[in-house]
This record gives structure tokens, sequence and C-alpha cells, in this order.
């Protein structure tokens, strides 16, 4: 999912990946996603996945991670005129925050994409996916920043090679913690009860990154095989 500046997960370089010859499996339609729900089913189907999913996340959290804040608090983003969107954040405290967007509630066609995309973004958490990219931009500044100085930069060239070097370090690892947390998203929704192939339908129905050099997300085809192996791999 698209994250806020806060968790801005962008990549250095990534190499293009291919569904392995032997899993024909990956390339067969995702289960019908259904139509578009009013409203009032919609906002029942959301009330109905956090009561169910949010013990499970919280049980994973303080597995994988005994000493971080599994606290989890999910909120409902009404701003008006937001996209399709769902984020992970952490307060002043370090509680972690997951945030839907009214027009996503909207969108999700059924309770299990509803609960994959939760799933998604509570693995950010649980992976610290925020502190390792903080950590790593903070390395690329410095990095950057030092080189500058060393070959004669003036500090408002220091400065600006800093925020390169942040913007590039943030990116490195983008691509690969989106895969994590479709594999772990899976799980989380799968332990939950739910059906995290037919909840990656999702994926259909927003555009395709691609493989772009930069950018944010893998290709949608990726995300799909990714939650295809995991659920293989729980079945």
């Amino acid at each position: 999912m698209k994250k806020t500046a806060i968790l801005a997960v962008l990549v250095l370089a990534a190499c293009v990946e291919q569904a392995p010859p032997s899993a024909p499996a990956a390339r067969q339609p995702l289960p019908a996603a259904g139509p578009v729900l009013s409203p009032d089913v919609a906002a029942r189907n959301f009330v109905t996945v956090l009561a169910r999913m949010e013990p499970v996340i919280e049980r994973e959290c303080r597995t994988r991670q005994p000493r971080a804040n599994c606290d989890f608090q999910i909120v409902v983003d009404d701003r008006a005129n937001q996209p399709p969107n769902a984020y992970q954040t952490v307060d002043r405290s370090g509680r972690p925050i997951i945030a839907f967007t009214l027009p996503l509630i909207a969108e999700a066609r059924n309770s299990d994409e509803l609960a994959f995309v939760l799933g998604h973004e509570a693995a950010h958490h649980i992976a610290a996916h925020l502190p390792r990219q903080q950590e790593t931009a903070m390395t690329g500044a410095l990095i950057f920043g030092v080189l500058t100085a060393a070959t004669g930069g003036d500090a408002a060239a220091v400065r600006s090679a800093q925020d390169i070097g942040g913007t590039l370090g943030a990116r490195r690892y983008a691509k690969d913690y989106e895969l994590e947390a479709d594999a772990l998203g899976t799980i989380l929704a799968w332990r939950a009860g739910y059906d995290p192939e037919r909840g990656a339908a999702f994926f259909t129905r927003i555009p395709d990154p691609g493989n772009r050099f930069l950018g944010t997300h893998p290709p949608n085809a990726s995300r799909i095989d990714t939650v295809r192996r995991t659920l293989a791999g729980l079945r």
C-alpha cells in the first residue's frame, strides 16, 4: 500500500522477480473478489475484521518482538479527499498506529481484503521496518555528507548531499520490506481465519508500479506470488 512520508519505503535497486517455472499456480486467476459493497456492509466488515485480527496481530508482535510496543491502535483517517490507502506509523510514545482511509474501506470487496491489508500494515511494525529504514537513511545522509565535504563542498552542498543520501538510504530496502510485509500479512490473516489469496485480489484493482528504479513498491505480480508461496507453506 502507499505509505505516508513517515513510512516512505523506497528502494535503491532491485532485480525483477520471476515466478519459478515449477509454480504454475502463481499464474492462475485469484479468487473472485465480489461486487462493490454498500457503506453499511463495508463498515460492518471493517469492525468485524478488527475484532478478529487485532488479538492475532498483537500476539504475533509480542512473540517476535517481546521488547516492542505491541498495543496497536487502529484508526480511520476520515480527512476529505483521501485516496484508498492504509499506512502504519507510531505516535510520540512509540505506540504503533494503523490508519485506513474511508475510501479504502469502501473499496474493499470483502473481509479477506481488509484482513490482508491490516495484516500487511501490522507486519511493517512487527518486522521493525520503520526503525530499520530510519537507520539506513541516517547512514546514507552521513556518507553523502562526508564525501561532499571531503571533496570541497560548501555547507549548502553538504546539506543537499545529506538530503539526497538520506532519501536513497531510506529507499534501499523498500521492495524487500513490502514483500516481507506481504508474507507476514498473509500469515496473520490466515491465523485469524481469513483467505489471504482472496484478499490479495486487492492488488488487481490498483495501478501496477512495475519494477521501476527507485520505485517504492514491487510489481503486483511479485506481491501476489509472495502471498501464494507463503500460503502454500501454511497449507
